[in-house]
């Protein structure tokens, strides 16, 4: 009887471990595969390559240093007081590959490339092609300097 319960466990054990590998390319939960690198960036929004964000709506690309693995994108999303939205470029429905980094498209969605996914840039509810939002991260702004900290 031991023999029998440890091969049928031993199978049932592989059987998951199977299922697990190609879980990400499966299924709409990415936590497994989406990459984990660290986001810390300032941003003075007095330059000028950071003017966009001092208009709501206005949005911008960050591919810094420290900014994840295909950079964010920043929108400002309110003016009093200054609210932000920071989101991850990897799209959060599919496991990273070249086509797809998030785009935005007209000023107000974005867009995965790969599949046509959309959310609406503003306030990052998805509107096709997938029911999870981008992958957010933190903001503080000090609205006397005018400095724009991203972190997670």
């Amino acid at each position: 009887m031991k023999k029998s319960f440890s091969i049928v466990s031993i199978f049932i054990l592989l059987a998951f471990s199977f299922l697990n590998i190609n879980s990400c390319s499966n299924r709409d939960d990415t936590v497994s595969c989406f990459p984990l690198t660290p986001v810390n960036v300032s941003l003075n929004l007095n330059l000028a390559g950071y003017n966009n964000l001092n208009f709501v709506g206005g949005w911008i690309y960050v591919n810094e240093q420290q900014s994840g693995t295909r950079g964010l994108i920043v929108v400002r999303t309110a003016d009093s007081p200054a609210s932000f939205k920071v989101y991850d470029r990897n799209a959060p429905h599919i496991c990273p590959d070249n086509n797809t980094t998030l785009e935005v498209k007209d000023n107000i969605s974005i867009v995965c490339p790969k599949d046509n996914a959309t959310w609406i840039l503003l306030s990052g509810q998805p509107t096709s092609g997938s029911s999870l939002p981008p992958k957010t991260y933190f903001w503080n702004y000090d609205a006397s300097t005018k400095n724009l900290t991203l972190y997670n």
